[in-house]
């Protein structure tokens, strides 16, 4: 299995501040590496994470660090339940490098699995959701989430064959380019991830305390389009959707972060990588 790096750390780090005493939300726990600097640097964390195999991780933490640990084994849509303000809401969005590298979870292509894609142990599974949809609901699942061109065809090849693993799904798409932007789409229709991140920052200006910041590190551009216009939207003047950022928004954007060559160089799961972050007024 690959050590699991945090990706664009240092940024997140740098963005967020001097963080001791200060609330933070990791809204995606994963392997703990964002809860585990931020706790170093004397922060209170509540971590959110879906995926039951992140609960060892999560337990060991809370015997370390106490009450300065809180972990919630939820979708992170489920800050909206968070009733005290909070001084910074942390996404690193996407799949996670354990959820990938453990073959039978059935998340990549490189590996016979059966075909299953949930991030949790609820809900149907990407064979499940195949069975149940039509063809036009498939092909606008590859068309929305992966951008696939010929999804109405490809849909129809993946119904008729009806794959129980991966690789009989891979195996299946004739274009060697659109095994991964399949595999996403299903993953993504399969987790609701966009819906999440819908649900998520529709909250998020509520939740902050004055001066807290959201940052997202997104990995595909339909995470970072969203969010960016998340952002612009909460970054402009009221009444005028037009105008740039100005003083009297409800909040302003920070510097973006792409990772850097020794970053790239230690962790090619970084590649794609963007963070993007607001602090409110």
């Amino acid at each position: 299995m690959t050590k699991h790096i945090p990706v664009l750390l240092n940024a997140v780090l740098e963005a967020l501040g001097d963080v001791s005493g200060k609330v933070i939300v990791d809204c995606t726990f994963g392997a703990g590496g964002y809860t585990r600097a931020l706790l170093a640097r004397g922060a209170y964390v509540i971590a959110f994470d879906r995926d039951p195999n992140v609960r060892a991780d999560a337990d060991a933490i809370a015997r370390e660090c106490g009450e300065r640990f809180t972990f919630v084994p939820r979708t992170f849509s489920h800050i909206a339940e968070l009733e005290a303000p909070v001084d910074a809401i942390v996404f690193d969005l996407g799949i996670s490098s354990m959820q990938i590298d453990i073959a039978d979870r059935g998340f990549s292509f490189r590996a016979d699995a059966p075909l299953d894609m949930r991030m949790s142990a609820d809900g149907m599974t990407a064979l499940e959701l195949i069975e149940q949809k039509s063809v036009a609901e498939i092909a606008q699942i590859l068309r929305d989430w992966g951008d696939v061109k010929k999804a109405a065809v490809l849909a129809r090849v993946i119904k008729d064959a009806m794959p129980q693993t991966t690789l009989a799904l891979r195996d299946l798409i004739h274009n060697p380019r659109d095994v991964a932007p399949v595999f996403q789409a299903l993953r993504i229709a399969v987790n609701d991830e966009m819906g999440e991140l819908e649900r998520a920052l529709a909250v998020v200006p509520d939740l902050l305390a004055s001066g807290g910041k959201c940052i997202c590190v997104t990995f595909h551009s339909l995470e970072d389009r969203y969010v960016k216009n998340v952002f612009r939207d909460w970054t402009t003047a009221p009444g005028d959707p037009r105008m740039p950022v100005v003083a009297d928004a409800p909040f302003r954007l920070l510097k973006t972060a792409l990772p850097d060559e020794v970053e790239l160089e230690n962790n090619s799961r970084a590649r794609s990588a963007h963070m993007r972050g607001v602090v409110k007024a």
